[in-house]
């Protein structure tokens, strides 16, 4: 067993193997495994095993006993979490290309989607996979970037302060994208104050390092955040560089039609995406941004966002036994609730059925804001509404309710519907797809 004496020395050994795993159950042969600690597990357990799969060194923080031929590839550090991150910072310094990170409350995967794709119908691009945006997923983000890397877009989730800051450190952004600051992970944060500050960490980083940011310039709070920052790129409905306004407000598919842009191609131009809901404008107008930005040409713009589709449970557009579904089950906190529930409501369709699941992480707020969503809801006249979680337990409200989507899934499966209309949306916790799962 080697104690390790460097990261440049630990970077060497990354070269020759490139592949980073931290779950013995994906190891390839010649992976890298990091034995990472968690509150219910700690990998250092399977160091063994993963040198048996076929690792090719295992970097480990607590002595493991081997025989000789296995001693020679365990790596013995401080902290495992810490060598990867470090790690990844040294990879992430060799370097010169822009790094976008992409943070907000709501929406922040779409729109590093829609990102990812406009800028890889030009460019050689990496991106966070599916929703690795914390400080695992991070480092292992950006250790998977290879040399013939143009632009690199890296997520970033948090749910506390001083989190997007950590990120900051090793990943070293050269532009940033604060999508919005909303009702999310207020157990975490405090409060709404708690979330623009733990946000903001990305502006701060980007104000000290000479950086560049795209903001929506509708909202005046991302204004106020982004002052002092290098570079500016804005956009919006009413303000900013790039402008554009939803062609239909029915709550179905955005159509969107741009209404301010230097470039000649694009202007009055009307881009047919296949989200749903207006609530999916801004994330089309900075995918856009960017592509303009980084001289993306404007006609691989819009074929990018027109093609791009949702999957994942994110404002996915599906069918259910002869009934349209919108499914949005990946994620829910009160601001995007609310917009999520005015958006259906605009949907011209007598048959609407309104499932949600309790939004998770929101402290002593909790029973308070499901309260308030359910007098958004009374406002509306859906044909059922159902509400699952322990969450909404103590609400007052004359709806259907289920303490778990097993017991929803049950009631509804009973009624037989057909050609209707469904919005299922809940924190990931709640696992509301389960409601259209097949059996």
């Amino acid at each position: 067993m080697k104690q390790l004496d460097s990261i440049s020395s630990l970077y060497e050994i990354f070269k020759l193997h490139p592949q980073v795993q931290t779950d013995t159950r994906k190891l390839q042969k010649g992976d890298l495994y990091f034995a990472l600690k968690g509150p219910n597990f700690n990998g250092n357990e399977f160091a063994l095993k993963a040198l048996e799969i076929g690792a090719a060194y295992c970097i480990v923080d607590e002595p493991i006993q081997a025989n000789a031929e296995f001693l020679e590839r365990i790596i013995l550090v401080d902290d495992v979490l810490t060598s990867l991150q470090a790690l990844a910072k040294y990879h992430r310094e060799q370097f010169t290309i822009p790094f976008i990170a992409i943070t907000g409350s709501n929406g922040k995967t779409t729109t590093k989607e829609l990102v990812a794709a406009v800028l890889s119908s030009h460019y050689a691009i990496y991106t966070t996979q599916g929703n690795l945006n914390n400080h695992i997923g991070v480092p292992l983000t950006l250790l998977s970037i290879k040399k013939d890397a143009q632009y690199a877009i890296i997520e970033m989730g948090a749910n506390h302060l001083k989190e997007i800051e950590s990120y900051c450190s090793y990943t070293l952004p050269t532009h940033g994208l604060i999508n919005n600051c909303g009702k999310a992970h207020l157990e975490g944060f405090g409060g709404e104050e708690g979330v623009k500050k733990g946000k903001g960490e990305l502006f701060e980083y980007l104000k000290q390092n000479q950086g560049s940011a795209f903001i929506n310039s509708d909202l005046d709070y991302l204004v106020s955040m982004s002052k002092g920052i290098t570079n500016i790129i804005s956009y919006g409905q009413s303000t900013g560089q790039l402008q554009g306004k939803e062609v239909k407000q029915d709550g179905g598919l955005l159509q969107v039609n741009i209404t301010k842009c230097t470039n000649n191609f694009l202007q009055n131009k009307t881009i047919q995406t296949q989200l749903v809901g207006a609530y999916n404008l801004p994330n089309v107008l900075a995918a856009i941004s960017i592509g303009l930005e980084f001289n993306v040409p404007a006609e691989k713009i819009v074929a990018a966002i027109e093609n791009y589709i949702p999957s994942n449970s994110r404002s996915q557009l599906t069918t259910w036994k002869n009934n349209q579904v919108i499914l949005d089950a990946y994620n829910a906190n009160p601001s995007s609730m609310k917009v999520a529930v005015e958006n259906f409501a605009l949907i011209e369709n007598k048959s609407k059925i309104l499932c949600l699941g309790g939004m998770r992480e929101l402290g002593t707020s909790s029973q308070q804001e499901h309260q308030v969503l359910i007098e958004i809801i009374k406002a509306y006249a859906f044909k059922e509404v159902v509400l699952v979680g322990k969450e909404f337990e103590n609400c007052q409200h004359p709806f259907n309710y289920f303490e778990t989507t097993q017991a929803a899934k049950a009631w509804l499966d009973q009624q037989n519907y057909t050609a209707h209309y469904f919005l299922i949306k809940g924190s990931r916790g709640i696992q509301m797809e389960k409601l259209i799962a097949a059996e």
